[in-house]
């Protein structure tokens, strides 16, 4: 998904006469997914939020109709619904710009939003129907998204974007390893299913980051005057970044642990941490739509350092691991680019308004507290997980709020100057 930065300062709230309609929201993949996204952060944050507290007060806890644990179906809704929902944003976005072809839009997009929202419908209340037909109605989704990007990838892509194909596969897979273990029908941890469809997103992630951070970076920076030193990037950085990434999620969702897990995440710390280093974001601190892009790659770098620390006998639990790759830059990482480009996708210029910059730092502070308050004050892990669950429910329910006017009306024709 390419756009550029265009530093303009006419209002970017949709014309007056503009009317949300199903042409409009459904007119492209970013639309309805980034919105339905944003939506389900809100939705299943509240959710867990509630049982949490009446687990805590020690009231009935059988009131969320999941089968198998709730940890599960929270871990599993932040993956394959929220994360998921945003993927298929971008890709249904991103794949007609690689390749030229028209994107889909009307009743083939809605019907590939809809097969998410059922999945969501039939996780939500797993509990109430036999499990094998919740399991299929959620699986639905992902194979179908990858059917519909695929179909135009082959036609005419080049092979660094079909490295997304077999991501989704992978996704996919580790989905029906959850169902498989969830329901109780071969031995595995459906939590460590998840965990490993949630290093194949932060791959995704590290593949798009290299591509969009710097250009974003060098776009804004190729602005100011007097001008200023650009963003580099090094091939062999890049590749040794992303490779030792792979191989440190590969081997954790293999269950190799220890030494060698420790080291393996620590070199992909140094190497992505050398990598965003060079991208320039200190330089970026006066424009929140650009430094929030920063901020979301600095927590694969800290994520991979505190895994480090816990196969090392850190004592660093792995739940704050998975927390800072998820809270951290899975969240951080989607509010960024779904706020950047649903601007650059309807004509607006892109500019983060004040909501959104609150936003920014809501999910910043979400994950700041998740991941900060059990190792700094232990004593009070209940109330900083409440504090961080509404800091998450805040960010992405103003996402909501200011974006649903412009998702939901027709793109803004107006010639922007560059």
């Amino acid at each position: 998904m390419t756009i550029s930065h265009v530093p303009q300062s006419p209002s970017s709230a949709p014309p007056s006469a503009a009317r949300p309609s199903f042409e409009a929201l459904f007119s492209y993949g970013f639309r309805p997914f980034f919105l339905g996204a944003a939506i389900h952060a809100v939705l299943v944050m509240t959710l867990w939020i509630a049982w949490i507290a009446w687990a805590t007060a020690g009231w009935t806890q059988d009131w969320l109709p999941v089968a198998g644990s709730p940890y599960a179906w929270h871990a599993h809704e932040m993956v394959f619904g929220f994360a998921a929902a945003a993927i298929a944003g971008f890709l249904l976005t991103a794949v007609p710009n690689w390749t030229g072809a028209l994107p889909l839009s009307g009743l083939p997009l809605a019907v590939v939003f809809v097969a998410w929202l059922v999945g969501r419908v039939a996780m939500g209340a797993s509990a109430l129907m036999p499990y094998p037909l919740a399991a299929a109605l959620d699986l639905l989704f992902l194979p179908t998204l990858g059917g519909v990007a695929a179909r135009q990838l082959f036609a005419r892509s080049t092979l660094r974007n079909l490295v997304f194909l077999g991501l989704v596969a992978g996704m996919t897979v580790c989905n029906g390893l959850f169902h498989l273990g969830n329901g109780g029908y071969i031995d595995v941890d459906p939590l460590a299913a998840t965990r490993a469809a949630m290093l194949i997103v932060i791959v995704m992630i590290a593949i798009i980051g290299g591509r969009i951070i710097p250009a974003f970076t060098h776009n804004w920076l190729n602005g100011k005057r007097p001008p200023l030193p650009m963003p580099q990037r090094i091939p062999w950085l890049d590749r040794s970044a992303l490779a030792s990434l792979v191989v440190f999620a590969v081997f954790e969702a293999s269950g190799v642990s220890g030494m060698l897990l420790g080291t393996v995440a620590l070199c992909a710390a140094v190497a992505n941490g050398a990598r965003l280093a060079l991208w320039r974001g200190i330089a970026t601190r006066s424009e929140p739509i650009v430094w929030i892009l920063h901020i979301a790659y600095a927590w694969i770098v800290l994520a991979l350092a505190l895994a480090a620390l816990a196969s090392f006998g850190g004592g660093v639990p792995l739940p704050l691991v998975s927390h800072a790759f998820g809270t951290g830059a899975i969240g951080t990482m989607i509010l960024a680019i779904m706020s950047r480009a649903s601007l650059g996708h309807t004509g607006r210029r892109i500019v983060a308004s004040r909501a959104i910059v609150v936003a920014y730092h809501l999910v910043t502070l979400s994950a700041v507290l998740r991941i900060g308050g059990p190792l700094l004050a232990p004593e009070y892990a209940a109330p900083l997980l409440a504090a961080a669950g509404l800091a998450w429910i805040g960010a992405f329910l103003l996402f909501a709020i200011v974006y649903a006017p412009i998702l939901t009306t027709p793109r803004v024709h107006t010639k922007l100057a560059h």
